[in-house]
């Protein structure tokens, strides 16, 4: 190693230009062997920084996300469920409603995927560049109850505004007390012009009598559901797909037989 190349090295560290610093040698051995001029060098340099650095900043946010699962799109069997408005959901991938500050909002019956389709699109924002925020809703209700308990309630409204697309899971499975309701129709009202992905076994239509002052369901869903874009799936349960393979019965019943030969 030259001096040259032990100074350099040296510079990289101290400025924490660690892309560049693990990239150098392969780099350096390309400048020497003429395959990169002055410039080119530089320029790749800079580029092995910038990826880096962009990988780093994504696996943050996927962290912050708390994603339930780490799931895509692209991992999504359709064909499970010709029903399924694939079309629909696809278009969604493009992320307009992102960039318009709209919602999405996934209703159908259990194990469709809606979860799955839900922390996808989430996925697809992380890689965008944008922060996200999964939680099942009981459990953000729960947060702001105790918030309400220890004083805390402004801190861990604003940790829920923050975030460019905050997924709601399970929205919806339960009446909810005055208190939820408010605590929703604040959280809905301070994210207006940021996304929400949600989740829920309910039409939208159907939200209405679990709200026990319909001024505030009314308030609270106009605003909601005409910002969304509503996607209902519909179709056998997803689930069973996702499950374990076990032996045919047959096969288990020729190792039985076998082994009874055996004894």
């Amino acid at each position: 190693m030259s001096v040259m190349d032990t100074a350099l090295r040296e510079s990289l560290k101290a400025l924490r230009l660690s892309g560049m610093l693990e990239t150098l040698d392969a780099r350096l051995a390309q400048a020497h062997g003429g395959e990169l001029g002055h410039l080119d060098f530089l320029q790749v340099l800079c580029q092995d920084e910038i990826t880096r650095r962009e990988t780093v900043a994504f696996q943050r946010r996927l962290q912050k996300a708390k994603f339930e699962q780490q799931v895509t799109l692209e991992e999504f069997d359709f064909a499970a469920s010709p029903k399924l408005p694939a079309a629909q959901i696809r278009d969604l991938a493009a992320l307009r409603w992102l960039h318009a500050g709209e919602s999405v909002i996934l209703f159908g019956p259990v194990g469709v995927g809606k979860t799955h389709v839900a922390q996808a699109l989430g996925h697809l924002a992380v890689r965008l560049g944008a922060n996200v925020r999964f939680a099942k809703t009981s459990r953000v209700l729960a947060e702001l109850a105790g918030g309400h308990a220890d004083r805390t309630w402004d801190k861990r409204m604003r940790e829920l505004i923050r975030p460019d697309v905050l997924i709601l899971d399970d929205f919806a499975m339960r009446q909810l007390s005055a208190a939820q309701a408010d605590d929703l129709y604040e959280l809905v009202s301070e994210r207006q012009g940021r996304s929400l992905i949600i989740t829920s076994n309910r039409a939208p239509s159907d939200w209405y009598p679990l709200f026990p002052n319909p001024v505030v369901a009314e308030s609270l869903l106009d605003r909601l559901i005409n910002t969304s874009h509503q996607v209902i799936m519909n179709g056998p349960s997803y689930r069973p797909n996702k499950r374990p393979k076990t032996p045919a019965a047959g096969a288990s019943g020729s190792h039985r037989e076998s082994a009874s030969i055996a004894h």
